[in-house]
């Protein structure tokens, strides 16, 4: 049987950007020994449910809009009711990225919204475990985490801008996260295997 761990990213992307990251959170994921799949909010079929049910983590993804997350990542938030009523993603990992066109933009109230999502379902959150890039003058924007969040992973593009202008270390700090999120549910997998706890 394949220990490796299961990871689900769950997110949704208006323009695109957002499955930038999408792919970089996979990149890490993959890299550090993960099986991951990805998973369309805005297309939920039961299969998608049913990863994410399997899953032993799940990252939330989505672009920071007026505020918050999309209302797509919303609706598909609130149809996870059954699950919290039967807490079937209890003790799964969790973790969350976000983009928006402007540098600070309200990011950290979506990358905290996903963490209360995560903490409603009990889940056990994955911080971003970076310190703050590019915050004083010998550092550079090319730092991972140079826009200095913590919660998870944030990106900002310009919204004139396309896919391909999504800066570098930004992708690089999702691939971080995703990496992140796969090595800390390995350990998390081990000790209960350890511990004799299903």
């Amino acid at each position: 049987m394949d220990s490796s761990p299961g990871i689900a990213i769950a997110y949704h992307s208006r323009r695109g950007h957002t499955h930038v990251l999408a792919q970089a959170v996979r990149a890490g994921a993959e890299a550090a020994g993960a099986r991951v799949t990805m998973v369309l909010v805005e297309e939920m079929q039961e299969s998608d449910w049913e990863t994410l049910d399997a899953a032993d983590a799940i990252v939330f993804g989505s672009p920071t809009f007026m505020g918050s997350a999309s209302g797509a990542f919303h609706t598909f938030a609130e149809s996870t009711g059954s699950r919290w009523r039967t807490q079937s993603w209890k003790d799964k990992i969790g973790a969350g990225f976000t983009h928006s066109s402007c540098k600070a933009g309200d990011k950290h109230s979506t990358l905290g919204y996903f963490a209360t999502l995560a903490a409603q379902h009990q889940m056990h959150w994955v911080n971003l475990g970076l310190p703050a890039g590019w915050h004083v003058s010998h550092e550079s924007e090319d730092d991972l985490n140079r826009l200095g969040y913590f919660d998870g992973a944030a990106a900002s593009t310009m919204g004139d801008l396309g896919t391909d202008a999504v800066h570098k270390a930004d992708i690089g700090t999702a691939e971080h996260l995703g990496g992140r999120v796969a090595r800390h549910t390995a350990v998390v997998l081990a000790g209960r295997a350890a511990l004799g706890i299903a």
